[in-house]
């Protein structure tokens, strides 16, 4: 089989912000769709802040014989629905900001009710060596993409959410394809080209994750680097940034060069 005739063509992404579409993770998502309609794909979009998504209660009631794998919140809130979506798709992108180091309470809720999706009784072990339990794989073994959003420009910000994915990805044995990570979200929101023009090549990074996504399945390692890229005007900055004394420096002009605006405009 080819590439091609294997390669998703259904893609579903679901935002994680609580700015839902004010917020610039919607507006990368927005150039991941262009790139992926213009490769003949399928792009959805389920925004949680416009949803209602109850937090797992651990009743247990799942797991029961009356109830087996229903979740006792089925018909009060819409986590069903967007499992259903899920199911639909073939291939996802989960995205998220990183909120006090991990991934927003609206996406860990959402996923928090896989509980009720899958047969805890039922041992496994998973193709990277794990021990497990049964999953709904039309829902969880799904290829998918993180796409990591924060205002930070330290690289540690994002890890635990970043490995957050990957351990996702090694036990529910669900391919992960695409890694993006994006720092400085507070000035991506204003989109002043003048003053960051690297902004314009991210977001045409972006469109070509979403074609890759539709004509390969996955994306390329070098496209991840571009749409990931530093964007501040300055020679070596992923290096700079990591020396103590420069972010002493950094720390003192950060409020004339992270000037983010309302907060609105967040992720």
């Amino acid at each position: 089989m080819t590439e091609q005739s294997i390669s998703p063509k259904r893609i579903l992404a679901i935002n994680g912000s609580h700015h839902g579409e004010k917020g610039h993770i919607h507006a990368l998502l927005q150039a991941l769709a262009k790139g992926v309609t213009e490769a003949g794909g399928e792009f959805d979009l389920v925004t949680l802040s416009r949803l209602k998504i109850r937090r797992c209660l651990g009743c247990g009631l799942c797991h029961t014989a009356e109830q087996y794998l229903r979740c006792a919140l089925a018909d009060k809130d819409d986590a069903a629905q967007v499992f259903e979506k899920m199911a639909g798709a073939d291939l996802l992108i989960y995205a998220t900001p990183v909120h006090v180091f991990g991934i927003s309470s609206l996406l860990k809720t959402l996923l928090d009710r896989l509980y009720s999706t899958g047969d805890v009784r039922q041992f496994r072990v998973t193709q990277s060596g794990l021990f497990f339990h049964h999953v709904n794989e039309s829902i969880c073994s799904k290829p998918f993409v993180s796409l990591i959003c924060c205002d930070n420009l330290d690289a540690q910000m994002p890890l635990n959410a970043r490995h957050y994915f990957r351990q996702y990805a090694r036990f529910m044995d669900a391919p992960l394809v695409g890694e993006l990570i994006r720092n400085a979200g507070g000035i991506i929101a204003q989109r002043e080209l003048e003053r960051f023009p690297k902004i314009a090549e991210v977001f045409t990074a972006y469109e070509d994750c979403g074609r890759e996504l539709v004509s390969l399945g996955r994306i390329r390692a070098r496209t991840q680097r571009k749409a990931s890229q530093e964007i501040i005007p300055l020679p070596f900055f992923g290096q700079l940034k990591c020396l103590p004394a420069f972010k002493k420096v950094m720390v003192t002009k950060a409020q004339g060069l992270l000037d983010f605006g309302p907060a609105e405009k967040g992720s």
